[in-house]
């Protein structure tokens, strides 16, 4: 693997041959850079097209790049239909989330080049691990519902799937820098030599982003790398690949609870230290999180004949890094009542001092996560004039080392790094699928999927507590999707489509409890209408689910989501999309989502007893989701005036009235303009992005949770409701230049 210092030493050589380049095509119009599409043919199996019956959505690297100034991908995605995102820090540079049709990151299925992203064991996306990555990305697609067969884990709300940085054909370089609120900086460089008359091309990114974040102390320093070497002739393309990045972030995961909220909605109380009679004493200012990421890909892609390609991925992902936290003795004793502080908590044994036992101690820890992932993949195409034939195969080996170590502690007699809890993770994961895609007559396709997919997860060791954690369990799992696209004429397609999925539960839920995979059936109809002016995307789905792994609305010590299988559950609704040509230089893209998502026949223990509640509310699964976009251009500039709106929801699955999360909306204008283009020179980009222009004060996330109160009343149990939030930056502003020459 290569380090990120390694990495910044071969990029500044490869941008050198890329400037003597530049100078040697002196004569070319270098303002032009013309990407050779190259998508291979695993992305290709995995993608949805017009004639696949499903729900999709494409953005393009230049829809990305007038969004991009350096905030997560989830926040650049945010106006999509049915989307829903958030940020720890609220100002969208750090932990960032997404969710689509009310399924969290943990069930959007992720892929890179065809190649799983979701962490094996967690199933989450963190996107902090990978800064500035749009930077890098050629196109995105997100399909909604189950979706086409895919890499890794089954799609439950959504799959995105990427592709990262096509060939330029010519040499270039970008310099890239925007700067705004809350100390926000970013700066990248991107370059490429282009195709040399060998076929052989370099191209590559470096990112340094740093923010202090809109909460208090939430803040980020991202470092983010690129490398690409490619090989091109008319039936051969080989990629290879070295990406990833180093995070070190504040926590903001805490939130903040209503008191707080309503007197100073930044405070972060993460790492607070008390003096013994309870006053705020301070903060600790290494309660960070500290991580590298880096991936390494290979793709080696071959046309066998004029009808038939066969390719072969080959993936390396190495993570390593901590979490850092001070566990302050008069908060664990006296509010939180955690155990942290605990001599048993630290797998410590008691001390005599002065003829008393100790048995608490603040303490210092850092809990460490070591990865490795190994990925094998073949895919092959056979296309002819009515029928598409897809067939892939898919293999993973993952292996995670947990474990914890005591930093500091006041009052123990310890060895220094004293190892406290240690588990290994194993994962192994495979599936083959095919997909076939047959027309019966230009107007009428048939669609046929059908994937097996096997899963066996092992956890063994100590987790933090310590308690013994021991999981062996394996599943077999049959998705098949079926669907017809009917096409009266040139400007219509309906479609109609039935797709089965099953998901094993993940890490936290074995923590939590003794969980059991969750099935989905999902029924998509739609209809796609585009003329030369207007285009409309109507889709109706039905999701319907057994053991439902839901959000309860409570984080684990870590901010974690805990979640819990809920028996039978559905989502249905109704997705709207449109673009609009209004007017000579107007454009406005709109969508609309509107849903019902339920629990059947819920049940909760309520002040000691066991109360039916009947259909309730899906955590986290607003009714109503909707955006818009209007933009005046000319010439070399434009505006645009973006909207979201999020409507009410519930962050638990009781509907309780103190787990309602308020209805939202928020407000964007972006100018972007050319400043200099010259045929055969450099060519300056400005681009300013005012957000939450009307400064509307909102929290786009939290969590709920309730715990049973048996002391305070003999005899007596009453339930106790308890609620947190994560506020959003109001009006603030990111401003950049991007000049290419």
């Amino acid at each position: 693997m290569f380090a990120f210092s390694q990495m910044k030493h071969i990029i500044a050589l490869l941008l050198a041959s890329s400037l003597m380049a530049q100078q040697a095509q002196s004569e070319k119009d270098t303002l032009t850079i013309n990407p050779v599409v190259l998508e291979s043919v695993t992305v290709s199996a995995l993608r949805a097209t017009e004639d696949t019956p499903m729900a999709f959505t494409n953005i393009s690297k230049e829809e990305l790049n007038k969004q991009n100034l350096g905030k997560d991908l989830p926040v650049l995605l945010r106006f999509l239909p049915n989307v829903v995102t958030t940020s720890d820090a609220g100002a969208g540079v750090g932990y960032t989330g997404i969710r689509v049709r009310g399924s969290d990151a943990t069930r959007v299925n992720i892929t890179i080049n065809g190649i799983a992203y979701n962490d094996a064991e967690s199933h989450g996306t963190f996107w902090v691990n990978l800064p500035d990555f749009a930077s890098s990305v050629e196109d995105v697609q997100v399909q909604r519902g189950v979706g086409t067969s895919t890499n890794g884990a089954a799609a439950f709300g959504a799959s995105i799937n990427m592709n990262t940085d096509s060939i330029a054909e010519e040499a270039y370089t970008t310099l890239s820098s925007s700067a705004g609120s809350f100390n926000t900086f970013r700066n990248t460089i991107n370059f490429s030599t282009g195709i040399s008359p060998s076929g052989l091309s370099l191209s590559g990114r470096l990112s340094n982003i740093s923010s202090d974040g809109y909460i208090d102390r939430a803040a980020s320093k991202l470092k983010g790398y690129f490398l690409q070497g490619a090989y091109t002739t008319n039936q051969t393309k080989i990629k290879a690949l070295v990406f990833g990045g180093h995070e070190r972030t504040y926590h903001a995961w805490n939130g903040v609870d209503p008191e707080t909220l309503a007197v100073n909605r930044k405070y972060n109380p993460a790492g607070e230290q008390y003096y013994d009679n309870g006053l705020l004493e301070g903060y600790y200012q290494d309660q960070v999180d500290n991580y590298n990421q880096d991936h390494t890909q290979l793709h080696i892609e071959q046309q066998l004949n004029d009808t038939s390609s066969l390719s072969i991925g080959l993936n390396y992902t190495h993570g390593y890094g901590y979490y850092q936290e001070f566990h302050d003795l008069w908060y664990d004793q006296n509010v939180s009542f955690g155990g942290k502080t605990s001599y048993d908590y630290l797998n410590l044994s008691p001390i005599q001092m002065n003829g008393h036992p100790i048995t608490e101690t603040e303490n210092v820890v850092r809990k460490w996560l070591d990865n490795d992932f190994y990925v094998v993949n073949m895919a092959f195409r056979h296309q002819s004039e009515k029928l598409i034939f897809d067939a892939g195969a898919y293999y993973s080996s993952y292996e995670g080392l947990h474990f914890g170590e005591l930093i500091w502690a006041n009052r123990a007699d310890v060895n220094p790094k004293h190892r406290f809890y240690e588990n290994i993770g194993k994962k192994k994961d495979g599936n083959i699928f095919y997909k076939v895609d047959y027309a019966l007559h230009e107007k009428w396709h048939l669609y046929a999927d059908a994937q097996v997919r096997w899963i066996d997860y092992k956890i063994s060791g100590k987790i933090a507590g310590p308690e013994t954690l021991t999981v062996h369990d394996a599943h077999t799992f049959f998705n098949p999707k079926t669907g017809v696209v009917y096409k009266p004429n040139k400007a219509n397609h309906f479609y109609v489509s039935y797709a089965k999925a099953h998901k094993e539960p993940n890490r936290s839920d074995y923590e939590n409890g003794n969980p059991v995979p969750e099935e989905l059936d999902d029924i998509e109809l739609g209809w796609r209408w585009k003329s030369d002016k207007a285009s409309i995307l109507a889709n109706l789905y039905l999701m319907n689910y057994k053991n439902q792994l839901v959000l309860t609305g409570a984080l684990d010590d870590v901010g974690a989501p805990i979640r819990t299988n809920s028996g039978d559950s559905f989502r249905r609704g109704i997705e709207l999309e449109s673009t609009w040509n209004v007017a000579p230089n107007w454009n406005w893209q709109a969508n609309l989502s509107w849903s019902k998502n339920r629990n059947k026949d819920y049940f909760f223990a309520r002040d000691g007893k066991l109360v039916a509640l009947g259909d309730s509310h899906l955590s986290y699964s607003p009714a109503l989701i909707a955006a818009e976009q209007l933009t005046y251009s000319h010439g070399a500039w434009s505006i645009t005036f973006a909207s979201k709106y999020v409507g009410e929801q519930y962050m638990g699955n009781i509907d309780a009235a103190l787990s309602k999360l308020s209805s939202y909306a928020v407000h964007d204008i972006q100018i972007l303009a050319t400043l200099l283009t010259k045929k055969n020179g450099p060519r300056l980009d400005v681009n300013l992005h005012v957000y939450n222009v009307f400064n509307q004060w909102y929290s786009s996330n939290g969590y709920f949770y309730t715990y049973d109160d048996d002391w305070s009343v003999p005899d007596t149990i009453t339930t106790i409701e308890g609620v947190g939030y994560y506020p959003q930056a109001g009006r603030h502003f990111l401003a950049g230049l991007t000049l290419k020459f």
